[in-house]
Parts: C-alpha cells; structure tokens; sequence
C-alpha cells in the first residue's frame, strides 16, 4: 500500500513558529543565479538602462521572474525613469491633489498607518490622467515598469496607484504581507486555504517609485528577503516574535529618484519612520493585477441586493436560519471590499471598508429598511 505525504489543506495561526520563518529567509541569494543583477544586502538590484538594452527580452523576464518567486522576491531597477523631469512634472500634479485634499479637510484613512499621519492620494492613477493627461502619458510610457508587470502577471494587467507621502516623523510600520490576503488579518486569513496563499501572490505585483531622493534616514520601505516562501506568512503580521525577528533581520536600500521597487507581494516588509526634519518621502505605490482575478459576467450586485433584502426579510420572519441567510448573502451581494473608490469606502476602521455582503448581512440581522440599506450602498 502506497502512502503519500501532503501539505495541510489549512493553516493554523497556532502552528507559525518564527523558527520556521528562520529557516527560510537564512536563504542567501546567489549571484550567480542573477547574471544581471548586483547582489546588495540579498537584493537584486538592476541598472535599468543595462536590463533594457538586452535584446532577449524573454531571459531577461525569466531573470526578473526567478528574483520574485524562488529569490530575494525584490527587484530594484536604478534609474528606471532615467529622465526625471517627468517624474517631477508627476509629482508636482500629485502635490496640487493634496494640497486640494488638506483645503477641504481631507483626512486620508490608510491600511497600514494612523488616519492623517501621511499624505496619501487613492486612485492617483485615474487622478493624473485627468488632472494632466500629457504627464500621465509621459510616466506610464516607461519600458521598465511595463517589462516587469508583463513579467510576472503576462498581458491584460490592471495597474492602479496610490501615492504616499511620509511626512517628517512619521512612524514605521509593522512589517506585513500586502493585497490579496495580507489586507485580510491574520484570523481573515486563515479562513482561507493553504493553496489560496500559494495562489494570492501570482495575483498581483507590488511596486513604488521614488519621487524624491529617499536615503535611509528618510525611511525607505524594510524589507526580509526570501521570506515570501514562508507558508504562514500572511497570519503572523500581529506576533510580537515575528516582529522582533524582522525589526533584528530585516534590509533597508536607499533609493534615488527615478529609481522604482518590485516585489512578490508576500516578502515581509513595512515603510521605515522619517527621522529627516523637511523631507516629505513620496512615493508612488503601484498595485498591479492579474488579468484573471475577475468573474466571468458583469453582475449589478448592487441591485441583486437590494432586491433580494425584502425576501431576506421574510425568510428570517419565517424562521430560516442565520447560516442559511448567510448564503443567500454570499450568492447576491459583492463579498470582497476591493475594487472600491478608496476616496468615499476609505479603511478607516481596519484594512478594508465594509462590504456589500457585510451591509446586506446588517440590514437583514439588525432589520433595516430599504431606504436604510440603500443609503448605506451609496
């Protein structure tokens, strides 16, 4: 009788030991598997203008590639945009948005960071293409970022852009995976199944470019190479043990501006704290999805919800039990927070706004009305 050993369908929270995690990241990255990088601190780090001039296009995505899955799971292009006048003329648009935002009184929510403590601009990307369509044209023109996404989602990726400024003082963050399931928590995050945080990282690239010059006491994003083949590591971002292994292990690169960051989206890593007294560190954080994370038929669910909640109502009036309820819930409403308009559904109280599914499961339980349950939709 033949026995075959296999991975746990689910992880437990329980069993992550930073021991395990120790085992992983100790992992040096070998030159010799990354011709056409320098090695710095276990970083792949690339001089654009080389990358770009190499006709084997292919090798040179397969390089990029290995780097953020079997590598550091970090890639650093220097001078990835070489001119950086349009860098400039970005951020000069980008600073007229916030400088809008504070004389309205906007207090950004953020994933990661106290409300109002940074400058961030949601959807920057759709806010530049209005505010100056030529300087949108002129940033997203550029071959290195276009190289690196096609890389590692192939074609159709949506691209979406949040900027972020770190003002002086501004603190670091605690270190964490990202979108998909890094923005679930830990106890989110176990409700999924082991292949679900195999699968989420191929789903999405993380990216920044650097709009100002970011040397380290500026705070430069902190990163733990090679952690991203770490199986728990999207349910250990509130242990203090993994924290303190990270705060003794992790790498902090300074970056130039022009210089851009790409990486697997589950390497631990936080924004380090500002200690500079006038430099506001701005960054342009690029989340870059796969073409395949989408359904296959364009669903108003909006209006499926409110719909069915007249009949949610009854049902729960003749007895039907809240699991039951719970499923119809999961058919019609939208059960993930993202794609939103992060300027109106902002993450204030935690890492995502409330769902469709969590308002529809509202207004049956507590019993709102219809005009309650639309205002609520928006």
């Amino acid at each position: 009788m033949r026995t075959t050993v296999t991975s746990p369908a689910w992880l437990d929270p329980a069993d992550c030991r930073v021991e395990d995690l120790r085992a992983v990241v100790e992992e040096r990255t070998d030159p010799a598997e990354f011709p056409r990088a320098d090695v710095v601190q276990g970083v792949t780090v690339y001089e654009t203008a080389a990358l770009l001039g190499e006709t084997a296009r292919r090798e040179v995505q397969a390089e990029l590639v290995r780097a953020l899955l079997d590598g550091p799971g970090i890639v650093v292009l220097r001078g990835a945009f070489p001119d950086t006048a349009v860098v400039d003329r970005a951020t000069a648009a980008f600073t007229a948005l916030i400088d809008a935002q504070r004389a309205v009184g906007t207090a950004a929510g953020d994933h990661f960071a106290a409300a109002g403590s940074n400058d961030r601009v949601w959807n920057a990307l759709e806010k530049l293409a209005v505010a100056d369509p030529d300087a949108f044209t002129a940033y997203y023109a550029n071959e290195a970022l276009a190289l690196v996404c096609d890389a590692w989602l192939g074609p159709g990726y949506q691209v979406t852009s949040q900027i972020n400024v770190v003002n002086p003082g501004g603190a670091a963050q605690s270190p964490h995976r990202d979108y998909h399931l890094g923005f679930q928590g830990p106890a989110g995050a176990a409700r999924y199944a082991a292949h679900v945080h195999r699968l989420t990282p191929a789903l999405t690239l993380q990216g920044a470019v650097a709009h100002v010059d970011m040397p380290l006491e500026t705070g430069p994003t902190l990163y733990l190479p090679h952690s991203q083949k770490y199986a728990g590591g999207y349910l250990v971002s509130d242990r203090d043990d993994f924290r303190a292994h990270f705060a003794e292990h992790h790498v902090q690169l300074p970056l130039a501006k022009g210089d851009a960051v790409f990486f697997n989206p589950a390497v631990l890593h936080g924004a380090g704290t500002n200690r500079t007294a006038d430099v506001r560190r701005m960054a342009n954080l690029l989340q870059v999805s796969s073409a395949f994370g989408r359904a296959m038929e364009a669903v108003d669910r909006a209006r499926v919800s409110r719909a069915v909640l007249p009949a949610l109502r009854r049902a729960r009036a003749a007895g039907v039990g809240e699991r039951a309820l719970r499923n119809v819930v999961a058919a019609a409403a939208e059960g993930y927070a993202f794609p939103t308009d992060l300027d109106h559904n902002q993450p204030v109280d935690g890492l995502a706004p409330p769902t469709q599914a969590d308002l529809l499961t509202r207004a049956v339980l507590d019993g709102w009305d219809d005009d309650r349950f639309a205002a609520a939709l928006g």
